[in-house]
């Protein structure tokens, strides 16, 4: 085709979405934010370059704080009977079912924890881990971390809360090292922090952990992020935002705090003070290393003067205390740790994928295939405030396994030969809202599950609303009608609905250019479909609308696809009902063939490019059409035409059969609901 431009895409390809934590069901901002898109860009893929060469994979986090926190509060509650695995287990099955019900079409979805996939990522972050202490980027540290002496217990990083130190969050939802808004930080650094098991503020013992080195890396990222900033197909806020990390240790002390930090100045290590930008409450203190300014930090904790650190490299704690977790690796005699929730989720999607290829029979190996190989690609669709951890952590993670430290002990190439890893390209969006504020169960109006919406939308109408909200560009609101906070608007049928705009082109236009191939089809043509060449106009517009999609896509602009199709899709529907109209004045058979056979053609285009977005109604369409999922999906047709597609005896024919409509039938269904 030469319209197309082949070689823009890998030879294979892995889809990931963010992980969704076993502590609860699915929300409708997980499904709509990020599945949705995952699945879409997924099902591209497999019509772009083959299904056998895409790996679509996610499984439920079934470690972490949030885990333990909302198993230990159930059963205190009397509310749940079983082990904390039982728990992660009911939840998991709820998320599947809800992802089942949207038509996600994952190659895997188990757990981190659970199922095969649970034991390929036990065994991987053991390797992942030695991987990195082989290579010298680990150090054992003794740190503090928060204790209740009331309760008598270790505190996980959910049962603690307090307000987020780093300058200019203003976050008030903050725990044990990291805020709401993704912001890491040292335990000690969290501002009037209270334990949630009792209601004391916390005492702080030291502990001891693994950390990976991620301040070596500094200026490894910063090559990386101006390659990422070069990269048109990434969005803007990967590297703007990774970039804010890349920055010299900074305190930041209140302006009416000067005097008493000018007395202690001389007794901090060599800095440079920062006065205060216009408009800004704080002046800052900058230090070439993280040593010197937590040297710093004593000395104006000691002197009572309150300060915030602003956003840099610190090293990225890779174990925890926590007995729910994959177990670490025994290194250096340490026993007992477990992995921290989140270095583990960052390798996951791997274990994933060799889970896939192991159920699949393929080799062992086969996983490298998918992200070791020069032409693979991963695309990891994540949420923005999560960039941290895939933008910064998992690049220098990802160039460490494969990269000894200097003057660390000569391991052999094992290590680098176990993970000879590719970076990934990251798809951030970012949160739909519900209505103009973030979702929240806890919040005063209660936004509905993703389960509650099917009582009220079909998946199709949901799917095309909720890629059609630009989430690369910013926060969008979701405002289904049935769930108005206003009884008044939610009764009121002059009011439309907000979510059933792209709905529309779906029951409405699409329907109608789709029925009236069949119907005339089965009324002037015997139920068949005539093979004629289409209008040459026709076919360049096609080509011109399949080369702009697949440009599209490489962006993975996915409400430009929407409007793109919604444009497509209403001129193919005007040809057709003009055409129709003048054959049947002039009473031109000729014509009325033409027509026909033009509209069939548009309408295979249509349901090819709407395929990723609304499979299932889709799917009706090519049933019907009676052609072969992979031949009617490939993109690698030369689409001259619907010739191409049948056998030499219907072309000798001119003619391919259909299978034939029922009266009033509809491949886009409105929902019952919708229908009183």
């Amino acid at each position: 085709m030469p319209f197309l431009n082949k070689s823009a895409w890998p030879k294979r390809a892995v889809v990931t979405a963010g992980m969704p934590y076993g502590n609860k069901p699915l929300h409708f901002g997980h499904v709509g934010g990020v599945f949705v898109p995952a699945d879409c860009f997924a099902r591209f893929l497999r019509d772009r370059i083959g299904a056998e060469n895409v790996r679509f994979i996610c499984g439920t986090d079934c470690f972490g704080s949030p885990i333990n926190e909302g198993y230990r509060k159930l059963v205190e509650a009397g509310e749940f009977e079983g082990s904390i695995r039982d728990y992660v287990g009911r939840n998991h099955d709820a998320q599947k079912a809800t992802l089942d019900a949207y038509d996600i079409s994952l190659s895997v979805y188990e757990g981190s924890g659970l199922g095969h996939c649970g034991e390929v990522h036990q065994q991987l972050s053991e390797q992942f881990i030695q991987a990195l202490y082989d290579q010298g980027w680990l150090h054992r540290e003794s740190t503090l971390q928060f204790y209740d002496a009331q309760a008598d217990t270790i505190l996980n990083g959910r049962q603690v809360q307090g307000f987020c130190p780093v300058q200019g969050c203003k976050s008030e939802k903050a725990y044990a090292d990291e805020c709401d808004l993704g912001h890491q930080f040292n335990p000690e650094d969290l501002l009037r922090p209270v334990s949630t098991l009792t209601g004391t503020v916390p005492e702080m013992r030291p502990v001891e952990n693994w950390y990976f080195d991620l301040p070596a890396f500094t200026e490894y990222l910063r090559t990386y992020v101006d390659e990422v900033e070069a990269d048109p197909t990434v969005r803007a806020v990967v590297s703007s935002t990774a970039r804010e990390f890349l920055v010299p240790p900074i305190i930041f002390v209140k302006n009416d705090l000067e005097d008493a930090y000018r007395a202690v100045a001389a007794q901090m290590p060599a800095h440079e003070f920062l006065p205060a930008e216009k408009g800004k409450q704080s002046f800052g203190l900058q230090f070439s290393n993280l040593a010197d300014r937590d040297a710093a930090r004593h000395v104006l904790g000691d002197a009572g003067i309150r300060f915030r650190t602003g956003k840099a490299l610190v090293p990225f704690r890779i174990t925890g205390n926590i007995e729910w977790g994959v177990g670490a690796p025994v290194i250096e005699g340490v026993e007992g740790l477990t992995v921290w929730c989140w270095p583990e989720s960052l390798w996951a999607p791997i274990s994933f994928t060799k889970a896939c290829n192991d159920m699949l029979g393929l080799p062992a190996e086969s996983w490298k295939d998918f992200w070791c190989a020069e032409d693979a690609q991963v695309y990891q669709f994540i949420g923005q405030d999560n960039l941290y951890f895939y933008g910064v952590a998992q690049p220098a993670m990802f160039e460490a396994v494969q990269l000894a430290a200097p003057g660390a002990p000569a391991p052999g190439s094992a290590a680098a030969a176990a993970f000879p890893l590719r970076q990934t390209k990251l798809v951030a969006n970012h949160h739909i809202l519900f209505g103009k504020t973030k979702a929240s169960s806890s919040g005063a109006v209660k936004p509905p599950t993703a389960d509650e919406l099917l009582d009220f939308y079909t998946v199709d109408q949901l799917r095309a609303h909720w890629l059609a909200l630009g989430l690369d560009q910013k926060s969008v609101g979701f405002s289904p009608k049935p769930f108005d906070p206003d009884p008044a608007k939610r009764e009121d049928p002059r009011v439309a609905d907000p979510a059933l705009k792209e709905g529309a082109l779906l029951t409405n236009v699409f329907n109608r250019l789709a029925r009236s191939c069949f119907y005339e089809a089965q009324k002037n043509f015997d139920g068949c479909m005539p093979l004629d060449a289409p209008t040459p106009a026709v076919v360049e517009a096609a080509h011109k609308v399949l080369a702009a999609y697949d440009a599209t896509m490489q962006k993975v602009e996915l409400h430009s696809i929407i409007s793109l199709m919604d444009e497509y899709i209403r001129a193919a529907n005007k040809r057709w009902a003009d055409g129709i109209s003048a054959a049947e004045k002039a009473q031109d058979d000729a014509a009325r063939r033409q027509v026909l056979v033009d509209a069939f053609f548009e309408l295979r285009v249509c349901t090819l490019l709407m395929h990723p977005v609304v499979p299932a109604g889709c799917e009706r369409i090519r049933e019907h059409l009676q052609f072969a999922a992979q031949a009617f999906y490939c993109w690698d047709a030369a689409f001259e035409g619907m010739a191409e597609l049948c056998t030499p005896d219907e072309v000798a024919a001119s003619a391919h059969a259909i299978d034939p409509l029922p009266p009033r039938y509809d491949f886009f269904e409105k929902h019952p609901s919708q229908l009183k």
